[in-house]
């Protein structure tokens, strides 16, 4: 499920890249302002639907795991909980066990997809022991995708084989662009996947982690696909030079939730453009969330 392709960046691009993307996030965030910027905004409490939202604000469960069955709410048999008063800041979603249903909202428009120059950022928090939480196998606590796996999709994930289990945010564009041998994900070594990793990730049971991916350059025709990973407020680590083709039937795009995730998580949002290193500080260091810096 996890495939590859070879990537040769070398330092002086990723230095290039380094100094020119700086600029030109903090140009689109003066143009672009955090809330101006926010295309989906969920922060759990006292209801389960988004409380911002550009698209459907509704939170679905596809019982088969494919969309076409999907009814408004969450999973029957407690799967997946509202938790009251256990949010970070208010309530939140715990999921109890690995599923088959699959948790989702509506990616057309709230995702700001785009089929020239696709950029963004999701935010989201979470709590977990991954090591003592997690069943065997991967485990993606948030994913888009649209129509098939093999037409671009972009995920966070803990690891299925290492202790500690690795955190990764990994961007796949389609499948034949960049592993036409559709090598195995974990034969493919790390630098030459269009991915961050943190070996050694800071999530705890007792405690909130932090969590903000921003990517850019999707389907620009050049090979300058982006991404970043943030662990409360401090950059993991990036990923450029990659032709990020994604072939999308963006009304069957989704923004999934907590799959085969066990563990709570909490004040989920979607941005139009890259969040600022300052911006992802605002956001972890905000006593209120999210909400509280909108307002």
């Amino acid at each position: 499920m996890r495939p590859g392709r070879y990537s040769s960046t070398i330092v002086a691009s990723i230095l290039c890249f380094s100094v020119s993307g700086v600029f030109a996030q903090e140009k689109a965030a003066a143009s672009n302002p955090l809330s101006a910027a926010l295309l989906l905004h969920a922060p759990f409490d006292g209801k389960l639907d988004a409380v911002r939202s550009v698209g459907d604000p509704v939170l679905y469960t596809s019982p088969s795991g494919s969309r076409k069955d999907a009814q408004a709410g969450l999973p029957t048999d407690n799967l997946v909980v509202h938790a009251k008063g256990e949010g970070k800041y208010g309530d939140a979603l715990r999921f109890t066990k690995k599923m088959k249903p699959v948790v989702f909202f509506r990616g057309e428009k709230n995702l700001g997809y785009q089929p020239k120059n696709w950029t963004g950022s999701a935010s989201l928090w979470l709590r977990l022991d991954p090591d003592k939480d997690l069943e065997p196998g991967y485990c993606d606590p948030l994913q888009f995708v649209a129509q098939a796996w093999g037409e671009g999709n972009m995920f966070i994930e803990f690891s299925k084989d290492h202790t500690p289990r690795h955190f990764r945010y990994a961007m796949l564009p389609v499948t034949k662009h960049w592993n036409p041998k559709n090598t195995g994900w974990e034969a493919i070594p790390e630098p030459e996947r269009p991915m961050v990793a943190v070996h050694k990730p800071p999530f705890r049971a007792n405690q909130w982690t932090h969590v903000v991916f921003t990517f850019g350059n999707v389907n620009s025709g050049n090979k300058d696909g982006w991404g970043k990973l943030y662990i409360d407020g401090e950059i993991q680590g990036q990923f450029t030079g990659w032709d990020a083709v994604f072939n999308w039937d963006v009304s069957q795009s989704a923004v999934t939730l907590g799959l085969s995730y066990i563990g709570m998580l909490d004040d989920l949002a979607i941005f139009n453009r890259p969040l600022t290193d300052a911006e992802v500080k605002a956001i972890y260091e905000a006593p209120k969330g999210l909400d509280g810096l909108l307002k």
